[in-house]
This record gives structure tokens, C-alpha cells and sequence, in this order.
């Protein structure tokens, strides 16, 4: 998948959210989590789409850490809704799946950029 595409998820899914917590009861509960949800939700895109235009490896990297930890507490907020049963868990599968599956996308990527960020330092110290 490429960046573009990623970015579009990212975006399409913070979209969702707007368009779910408008089902949201009105308790002060929901008010609460709306808030947090939609604020990892775009933080999570917005941090990816910095990272895209990062200057450095160290600066993508970072970005990339910042967006995986949003997406991440997107898809805990969106369990939280599901286990206090504010929406049908019917209404909130295909969600929950999208934040799961983007999620390990940014945490697989992380991964793999330190991996790539820490070979050079293990290839010179091979050859001490």
C-alpha cells in the first residue's frame, strides 16, 4: 500500500467517526468520549500526513510513532463506545476493524523504520 492510499484511510476513517458519534446518546459520558475520539481519530491522520513530508528518516519515524499511538487510542475509544453500548455493535464492526487493521499498518511501518534507522549502527559495529 502506498502512502497516498494510507493517507486516504486515515482521512476516511476520521470522517466515519464524525459521522457515527452523531449517533452518540446525548450523556455527558458520550460528550467526553466524542471529544477524545475525534481528536486521536484526525491527530492520527494528521501526524501520518507529517510524517509523509517529513525532512529526515528520525523525523518520519517520529511522526509515523505519533500517528500509530492516535490510531491506536482511536481504536480504544471506539471499544469503549462498544463495551458501554452507547452503538449497536453492528454499527460499530466494520470501524473497529478499520482501526485495528490501520493501526498494525502504522505499527508494522514503525517498526520497520527503526529497524532501517538502527542497521548502519549494527553494520558498523560488525566490522569493529
Amino acid at each position: 500500500m502506498n502512502s497516498k492510499i494510507l493517507e486516504g484511510r486515515l482521512k476516511e476513517i476520521a470522517y466515519r467517526n464524525v459521522a457515527m458519534t452523531n449517533s452518540l446518546p446525548k450523556k455527558k459520558i458520550s460528550n467526553i468520549i466524542e471529544g477524545q475520539l475525534l481528536r486521536s481519530t484526525f491527530s492520527a491522520a494528521a501526524n501520518y500526513r507529517a510524517a509523509c513530508k517529513g525532512i529526515s528518516a528520525k523525523s518520519f519515524t517520529s511522526k509515523l510513532s505519533i500517528a500509530f499511538e492516535e490510531a491506536d487510542e482511536t481504536l480504544f475509544w471506539l471499544e469503549v463506545i462498544l463495551e458501554l453500548k452507547l452503538i449497536p455493535e453492528k454499527k460499530l464492526t466494520l470501524l473497529i476493524k478499520e482501526a485495528t487493521e490501520l493501526s498494525s499498518i502504522l505499527a508494522s511501518s514503525r517498526k520497520t523504520m527503526q529497524q532501517k534507522q538502527n542497521e548502519p549502527q549494527i553494520k558498523s559495529n560488525l566490522k569493529s
